[in-house]
């Protein structure tokens, strides 16, 4: 999956702070216009807009709800009130569902919902 960004370094270290680590960089030096990122095998690609527009032709959607990223923990609640203290957005707060799982919802500095997941 690639997420468009208009401001790449922020989305970066919105991952990072979730504990993504940068796996490939575009430029190697400089500030990206792609970058790939991994946690626990889970692989992510954001790339910018303009590089995005201007390199390869497309016009992607900078914003809203367009992709969920999908992050699975063992604390659901902390993991949602640590993202959320730190400014992310509450877009739902910590609820059972289908009586097995625990989710909450917030969003990246893009506005891609992330959804944090837990088995009950």
């Amino acid at each position: 999956m690639i997420l468009f960004s208009q401001d790449l370094p922020r989305a970066a270290a919105f991952y990072a702070r979730l504990g993504f680590t940068e796996t490939f960089r575009v430029p190697t030096e400089g500030e990206p216009i792609h970058l790939d990122l991994a946690l626990d095998g889970y692989k992510l690609g954001i790339a910018s807009v303009a590089s995005t527009r201007d390199d390869h032709g497309l016009d992607p959607v900078p914003e809203g709800q367009r992709a969920a990223v999908i992050l699975w923990t063992d604390d659901t609640t902390a993991a949602f009130a640590e993202l959320t203290a730190s400014g992310a957005p509450a877009l739902a707060s910590p609820h059972k569902w289908l009586d097995r799982l625990l989710i909450a919802w917030t969003a990246d500095p893009d506005g891609n919902p992330i959804q944090i997941v837990q088995h009950l």
